[in-house]
This record gives structure tokens, sequence and C-alpha cells, in this order.
């Protein structure tokens, strides 16, 4: 009767766990990035609403002497940019405000803290979102 041989131990001891480090590495970094992405995205669409709410506040401000004389509507540049910032101030947000040929544009810009991407050294993630508006003809108007 022959005895069993003990098992012989070779080259690859060890293998199995770095294989497993280096897999849970790459669902970690993958998690991170489905978490965090998945959080800037709603940054951002949060960011576009707060961005077109401010073009509309700016967009509000009319030049209403004009507007009684002959029916033109134009904006009121500096009360609009004031009005779009006090709007983003309001809304905690940070952002730029123009105003060109009667167009109200605002850009924000929101940092986004990423949970799990940090472990990789990615802490945040920057999204920007445009709105803008423009100054419609009041109801009943004849173009």
């Amino acid at each position: 009767m022959s005895r069993p041989r003990p098992a012989r131990r070779g080259r690859d001891e060890g293998t199995v766990t770095a294989f497993v480090v280096v897999l849970f590495a790459a669902f970690v970094m993958f998690a991170g990035l489905i978490v965090d992405a998945g959080g800037a995205l709603a940054d951002k669409s949060s960011a576009m609403g707060v961005a077109q709410e401010a073009a509309r506040a700016g967009a509000q401000q009319l030049d209403l002497t004009v507007l009684r004389q002959g029916g033109t509507v134009r904006l009121l540049p500096e009360q609009a940019v004031a009005a779009a910032r006090s709007y983003l101030a309001q809304a905690g947000a940070t952002g730029t405000v123009t105003v060109v040929d009667n167009t109200v544009a605002v850009t924000v810009t929101a940092v986004h803290d990423n949970l799990l991407l940090g472990v990789v050294g990615l802490d945040t993630l920057t999204v920007t979102a445009t709105g803008s508006a423009h100054p419609a003809p009041p109801v009943g108007a004849v173009p």
C-alpha cells in the first residue's frame, strides 16, 4: 500500500491572493465610477435647473418704457444680470451671467465630492451647466 504523497508547494504560492486583491481593486474602481458618476450627473442636472431659472429671472427685467411706447420687448441688461445673480445667491450656486442680444445666459459650476473615487485620488468632479432665456412678447401682442 502506498502512502499519499504530501502536496508539493510550487512557485505559484500566493497567486490567488494577488489575483483577488487586483480583482477587488478593479471592482472598487468600477463601483466608484458608477456611484460617483451618477452623483455628478445628478449635480449637473440640478445645476442646469438653477442656471435655467436664474436666466428666466434675469429675462423678466424689461424696459417698460420702451415696451409701452412701441411694444418692443427689450431687456435692461444691468437689472437682468443683478436678478440672475440674486437667484444664484438664493440657490447657493456660483456662476456667471451675461446678457447678449436680449438673451440672458447663465453658467453654473458645481463641485461633486466623490465617495469612492477618492480612494484612487480623484476627490472631486466639477460639473458645468448653462441656461439661457429671452423675454417673450406680452400675451396678446401683435408681432
